[in-house]
């Protein structure tokens, strides 16, 4: 019964630090999104009209999976990037949801 007990604990324990672990970062988002976005959607997320859209509002647009999922698959002139780890798309999406 105890080792079932200590078991459990461990087992809460090491999934409350994965949570810890895994939170959106929008300051690594910002770094992630300089190195993949910048050259079509610019520094300052304005877009260049006609062909890149601006994404200074995209969370008005777009829900979190939305703007996940367009990154992960791309779409129009948009290439997909599957070089990045959930937890980087994740902190990209968190970076401009601000």
């Amino acid at each position: 019964m105890k080792t079932m007990l200590k078991l459990a604990v461990m087992a809460y324990g090491a999934t409350l630090a994965t949570s810890a672990w895994c939170k959106d970062d929008p300051a690594a988002g910002a770094k992630l999104y300089s190195a993949n976005c910048t050259a079509c959607h610019g520094a300052d997320r304005a877009g260049m009209p006609g062909a890149f859209p601006a994404l200074t509002d995209i969370g008005k647009r777009l829900d979190a999976a939305e703007i996940k999922d367009k990154i992960r698959k791309g779409g129009g002139l948009m290439p997909p990037f599957p070089q990045l780890s959930q937890q980087e798309i994740d902190d990209i999406a968190s970076y401009l949801a601000k």
